[in-house]
């Protein structure tokens, strides 16, 4: 067994995969080494440069004099890239552009498969902000808003304990070298388990199984529709150098185990939440506790601010739906499950559309005027500069940081949640553009 983890565990593993799907690593470029390369895009965080190029101990890149071609044209470096057959690019300078210690960061590496490349991104996309903040309003505005509190929740609850997870067992992203890392946005983060594992096995599995007896639909083509989401996102994250194989496997392997008693725990507890009168103060303060409680890290990450606007667009979804059905607009269908799905007309095609370009319209400035309106209210609070808080350095000692951080993403993101679920509903009733079966769907 030691050997089998040992195994799913090595980076060479991850390397190999990303050779087999058209990732290949090239030598270090240095000042004898000509920029134009064939065959393919090519980057590098090293430039070519009269006098030779020079590495800090901390692996910044100094660029002394002018940038030249094979050619000896000079050009110009602009944005840290260089155009010269194909493109190079430099990566980012500073201390967070290198998520290890080792020498790979140095080095350039040729995509020559863009098919794969352009699937493993989009893959990947399906588990990050953007993918949720599309994805939850489309659902309620155009699917079905019954299912889609479940859905968060189940969300919620597989996302908490995954990130959790992370911050307690503190294991590092896979090895540089052997591995490539395509992807820096997470990089600061821990690797074990995968949450966008756990995310792609939950998400649609919960879907099916929220649907399966709701819907009258084929769930063989669900499911394989499900294990294709999920096989996609997982290659993914082995493709772009960000998990080991031994992090995809955990990841999805407690997501399933976790989907046994979550899924009937959260198909309870929806009637509770929707109809109780003490369903806003429980949901408020059991998010509250689990912003402040959440397990505590040996060094600053993203991973307790994402969690945040995890926990607070399912706060704020709930309270949206308790208010819908506390004022009445909110009320059970007359018929009774399973309801036979309605295939869009053009018509329907085209007030969905509507919806979904004013509600993300409404929602991108809410999110805009409310993140800055909160961060102000909460430094002005605290007594606090924001300026100088913003400019301050990412880390666990910095305390002040933290706890307005985290205060304006609860904020802003519990309003994006209420507001989806109940404001801008409201304004579709009035615009007469609404989904008829919305505020039947208990």
């Amino acid at each position: 067994m030691l050997k089998i983890i040992d195994y799913m565990k090595d980076p060479h593993l991850v390397a190999r995969v990303q050779k087999y799907y058209g990732v290949d690593l090239v030598s270090p470029l240095n000042s004898s080494t000509s920029l134009t390369l064939s065959n393919g895009n090519i980057r590098s965080p090293v430039c070519e440069v009269e006098g030779g190029v020079k590495l800090r101990s901390e692996k910044k890149l100094v660029v002394e004099t002018s940038v030249r071609n094979s050619s000896n044209e000079s050009n110009k470096c602009i944005d840290n890239e260089i155009q010269c057959n194909g493109w190079v690019s430099s990566e980012p300078e500073g201390d967070d552009a290198f998520s290890s210690d080792s020498e790979s960061e140095s080095k350039g590496y040729i995509i020559t498969n863009w098919m794969w490349y352009y699937l493993f991104v989009l893959g990947t996309a399906l588990g990050d902000e953007i993918f949720y903040a599309s994805f939850i309003p489309f659902w309620f505005w155009n699917i079905d808003g019954a299912v889609g509190r479940r859905v968060v929740l189940v969300w919620t609850v597989i996302m908490y304990i995954g990130q959790g997870i992370k911050d307690v067992v503190r294991w590092p992203r896979p090895s540089c070298p052997p591995v490539i890392r395509l992807q820096k946005k997470w990089a600061l983060e821990y690797g074990m388990p995968s949450t966008h594992a756990m995310v792609g096995v939950s998400i649609p599995l919960s879907v099916i199984l929220y649907t399966m007896n709701r819907y009258q639909y084929s769930v063989s083509l669900g499911v394989l529709f499900a294990i294709g989401w999920c096989s996609v996102i997982c290659l993914s994250r082995l493709y772009l150098g960000m998990h080991s194989v031994l992090d995809i496997v955990v990841g999805v392997m407690l997501a399933l185990a976790l989907m046994v008693p979550v899924v009937p725990l959260v198909d309870a507890m929806d009637h509770y939440l929707l109809t109780s009168s003490w369903s806003p103060a429980i949901l408020l303060t059991a998010g509250i506790c689990l912003v402040v409680f959440y397990p505590s890290s040996d060094r600053w990450t993203p991973t307790r601010g994402d969690t945040t606007m995890v926990v607070s667009v399912c706060v704020g979804v709930h309270i949206g739906a308790w208010t819908n059905y506390q004022l009445g607009v909110l009320s059970e269908s007359p018929d009774s499950p399973p309801y036979a799905i309605i295939w869009p007309s053009y018509e329907m095609l085209g007030l969905s559309a509507l919806r979904t370009v004013i509600g993300f319209c409404c929602i991108v400035a809410t999110r805009a005027l409310c993140k800055s309106a909160s961060y102000a209210t909460v430094c002005a609070l605290l007594r606090l500069n924001s300026r100088e808080l913003q400019r301050s350095q990412n880390s666990i000692q910095n305390r002040q940081k933290i706890i307005v951080e985290l205060s304006y993403k609860f904020i802003t993101y519990a309003l994006l949640g209420f507001n989806t679920l109940y404001l801008l509903p409201s304004v579709f009733r009035l615009m007469g553009i609404e989904r008829p079966t919305f505020y039947t769907e208990i």
